[in-house]
């Protein structure tokens, strides 16, 4: 599992991209497993900070007890105005919350841009990026796939 930091590593070029996509828009998708090993999916917003990609959540939310309980998630940025122009993002990995000093030194970090009241917060390590775009005559799919230590892989789907 990664960090951000080590993603933006190994591929800034292709960091660059999700970081853009990823910042683009506020509200994206997350996916968790339910108690029953169902998916759920979510509405989120995610933030970089440094080292991590991030996610909060408000107080007993259903992601978070599902985050807790099992830290398997996925994330699907928003896709925009549907034009298909830039590639969808999804990234896969587990969450781990962060809590105790960890969580206060995010408090007083970001003291004055934190919502009100109690929250959740988790670090997403990544396990694995996929890119999936039309190709550059949009006849068919571009798919680019990075996992920790691996090269890039990319795939054309017709």
């Amino acid at each position: 599992m990664a960090t951000w930091k080590q993603f933006d590593d190994e591929v800034p070029e292709l960091a660059a991209i999700v970081h853009a996509q990823l910042t683009a828009t506020k509200h994206h998708v997350l996916a968790t497993l339910r108690a029953d090993g169902s998916p759920r999916v979510s509405g989120t917003e995610v933030d970089f900070d440094g080292d991590h990609l991030t996610l909060g959540s408000m107080p007993e939310a259903r992601k978070a007890h599902d985050l807790q309980r099992d830290p398997r998630y996925s994330v699907h940025n928003n896709p925009g105005d549907g034009s298909m122009t830039v590639p969808d993002v999804k990234i896969s990995g587990r969450a781990v919350e962060v809590t105790g000093p960890e969580f206060d030194a995010y408090q007083a970090a970001h003291a004055g841009a934190l919502p009100p009241g109690p929250f959740h917060l988790f670090r997403l390590g990544i396990d694995e990026v996929v890119l999936a775009g039309l190709n550059d005559t949009r006849t068919g799919m571009a798919i680019t796939l990075w996992r920790p230590g691996q090269s890039v892989r990319t795939f054309a789907r017709s």
